[in-house]
């Protein structure tokens, strides 16, 4: 299993699960979901979504460290400002709230489904591995952040 650990880039896995979303909410409809206000909610959780996202790489650039998560060694910056206080994987959550958009949008307890394997892949061998690198490269400083901010929100 660790052969997976920091090989499919997040926004890959992001594209993966919209479209397991999709197919299983077109080919595998169990529960079908509407109420009032559901596009509306779901527009407001993509875009904060995206935002969240957003901040984290502007942060990330601002701070002149890398944003590839593929190489989380390469970060020569441990950044705990900005929207890193609250998360210490903002893109993540972002990827996550907007999934859940998507999930709403489609209006199928199939498609929410897709949110916890989507939360279990990136822990497992996204989240872990960067925070294995991270505690190596920044030592007591990274340990200290895990402690005081958490891992999704």
């Amino acid at each position: 299993m660790n052969k997976l650990e920091l090989k499919i880039p997040p926004l890959l896995v992001v594209v993966i699960t919209a479209a397991c979303m999709w197919l299983f909410t077109t080919y595998v409809p169990l529960v079908l979901v509407t109420f009032a206000g559901q596009l509306a909610i779901a527009l407001v959780f993509a875009i904060v979504g995206f935002q969240i996202a957003v901040s984290g790489v502007r942060t990330c650039y601002a701070a002149q460290t890398t944003v590839n998560p593929l190489k989380p060694e390469d970060s020569n910056t441990l950044i705990t400002e900005g929207v890193f206080k609250v998360s210490r994987n903002p893109m993540y959550l972002g990827f996550l709230l907007a999934l859940t958009g998507f999930a709403l949008w489609l209006g199928a307890l199939t498609a929410l489904l897709w949110l916890p394997l989507f939360v279990f892949y990136m822990n497992r061998f996204q989240i872990q591995p960067e925070e294995r690198a991270l505690s190596q490269q920044f030592g007591e400083a990274y340990l200290a952040y895990q402690q005081k901010v958490r891992r999704w929100i």
